[in-house]
């Protein structure tokens, strides 16, 4: 693990999202994803829950025990959620001190639950083997979704499922002009720096991989859908 570049990014990371408003309170991170109406990402935290609800029912019917491992975890609102499925270990990793102390004070009495500083390929995880890897809004951080992928692939069991959720992925002649809002967004809000650590993946770089959309947002029923979800939802499986 580069020690000096992860602090240098969680420095401007979590700058970034105290100017955002999302760094939560403890009592705020306990309830998540319900929230105050008014709070400003409101919004964005209802079609959290309900990428949350779709995930966590798939892994109910499988209906065993299960070891799930969330890469990126930050404040462990998602890991916690996992652990209430019956029958579930669940462990949070993360990069990020401050957030994941925040996850190990709130949910330190979750006996299924644990937190991890470090990086999927860190030697604390050498020789685990998850039955799912979760990927929930984190993936955009992976200069590399290949060698990530990879990585997650390692760790899964034979009958494994990675699980990619809140995150947008993009058609190859769309990389350039997404990567432009967001520079055009980092700028504006005073974070240009951010920009080296936030990156566009495609739909076709999941073309060497066992993957499947489970939630397609641009699917005519989903398009013409009041409560559409913007993020795909994807399931990968070891070839």
């Amino acid at each position: 693990m580069n020690t000096g570049a992860n602090t240098n990014f969680e420095e401007k990371y979590i700058a970034l999202r105290k100017k955002e408003n999302r760094l939560y309170t403890d009592e705020e991170v306990a309830q998540l994803p319900e929230i105050a109406v008014q709070h400003p990402h409101y919004k964005e935290w209802m079609v959290r829950k309900q990428s949350m609800k779709r995930l966590m029912l798939w892994i109910e019917k499988k209906n065993r025990s299960l070891k799930i491992l969330e890469v990126g975890c930050g404040n462990g609102w998602v890991s916690n959620q996992l652990s209430q499925i019956a029958n579930t270990e669940v462990t949070g990793l993360d990069i990020n001190p401050t957030e994941l102390q925040q996850a190990k004070r709130i949910f330190k009495n979750n006996a299924r639950l644990k937190f991890i500083a470090g990086e999927i390929n860190s030697p604390i995880l050498a020789a685990e083997k998850f039955d799912v890897i979760l990927f929930a809004a984190s993936i955009q951080y992976f200069p590399s979704l290949k060698q990530i992928l990879n990585n997650a692939l390692q760790h899964l069991n034979e009958t494994g499922e990675i699980h990619i959720i809140d995150t947008n992925f993009y058609k190859t002649e769309e990389l350039a002009a997404a990567k432009k809002r967001s520079d055009n967004y980092f700028m504006g809000i005073g974070f240009p720096e951010m920009t080296k650590y936030y990156f566009h993946h495609s739909i076709e770089e999941l073309q060497s991989y066992n993957y499947k959309v489970l939630y397609d947002p641009y699917a005519l029923l989903n398009k013409l859908s009041k409560n559409r979800n913007p993020f795909p939802w994807i399931c990968i499986k070891r070839n």
